[in-house]
């Protein structure tokens, strides 16, 4: 593993750090993963439903209670099985590890806005902020895709929640983030939401992302139970994100960038958000998922971090 470390002017004394990733015992173990029923209860994790303020959420924890605590929040499309690999490692180190569907997700499906009312930043945020109010703080969080955004906004907001903040994948620019996005970038401007939204549903149902067969599956169930409308609207909001940098510069709460080199987003965006805000970025050989195909190294880096904190 080859580290350089490179100041950037910003709040932290630190500056930033920056891991490429090469060949170690964390990378051999993740070459070692095998497909597995991704639909089912995971071997060691609790299945529990918690009563947010857009309703009732699907959740696993993993770990024992009173360990300190780690929140991994999934994206759009996804769900907390995102992180059954992930989990394990996490709480095998002596961490109560806690996740949830988002409202109108998977098995949260049922929750969400009221009468009139849109998906927004707001809902998702209140939704944090009401898990990590119902458990030990501050934790850990992860913040995977379009949870990044939530997670920076609850951080902005209710920092002392936080003991640390990693950003999996997270959208690397504010306002309409899509414009930086590899394959639709250039007509991001033109496409209205739910068209990218279909866009994205149709890459995932015929397995643009090769996924193996488990996986798949899962990822094909779930969309017999998602709310289109939560989809689409959360693609909306990603057309319009908040420019939370300066927040995140001036947080004394240890941030991580962490991102496949075949990100959705070009690893160089996310070396220049890691910078402006003070935030160390770990590089995998791996796409937007981290969590599914690199787990032992992202493990590996989330531990560091929490240690810093």
């Amino acid at each position: 593993m080859s580290i350089r470390e490179r100041r950037r002017g910003v709040h932290r004394p630190a500056g930033v750090l920056e891991i490429e990733v090469s060949a170690d015992p964390a990378a051999a173990l993740d070459l070692t993963l095998q497909d597995r029923d991704w639909t089912g209860l995971p071997q060691g994790a609790r299945a529990f439903r918690f009563d947010a303020p857009s309703g009732s959420l699907a959740a696993l924890a993993w770990g024992e209670p009173g360990h300190p605590r780690v929140v991994l929040v999934p994206g759009a499309t996804g769900s907390k099985e995102d992180f059954v690999l992930l989990a394990p490692l996490l709480a095998a180190a002596g961490y109560l590890v806690e996740s949830y569907d988002l409202a109108g997700q998977y098995e949260s499906a049922g929750a969400g806005p009221g009468a009139g009312e849109s998906f927004d930043y707001r809902l998702f945020v209140a939704d944090l902020v009401a898990v990590l109010e119902a458990g030990a703080v501050p934790a850990h969080v992860l913040g995977y895709s379009f949870a990044g955004i939530v997670a920076e906004i609850a951080l902005s907001a209710r920092p002392e929640l936080f003991a640390s903040l990693a950003l999996l994948g997270a959208p690397p620019l504010a306002g309409q983030t899509f414009r930086g996005v590899r394959w639709i970038g250039p007509l991001s401007w033109l496409l209205p939401a739910p068209t990218i939204a279909s866009l994205m549903v149709w890459g995932l149902v015929t397995n643009r992302n090769h996924a193996p067969p488990g996986r798949l599956r899962l990822v094909r169930v779930r969309f017999e139970y998602t709310l289109r409308r939560s989809v689409d609207e959360i693609m909306r909001l990603m057309k319009d994100a908040p420019d939370l940098r300066p927040d995140l510069a001036r947080s004394p709460v240890p941030l991580l960038v962490a991102v496949g080199e075949r990100d959705l987003w070009p690893v160089g965006l996310h070396r220049v958000f890691a910078a402006r805000i003070g935030a160390g970025l770990c590089v995998y050989r791996t796409g937007h998922s981290p969590c599914e195909t690199t787990p032992h190294q992202l493990a590996r880096d989330l531990l560091a971090l929490y240690a810093r904190a």
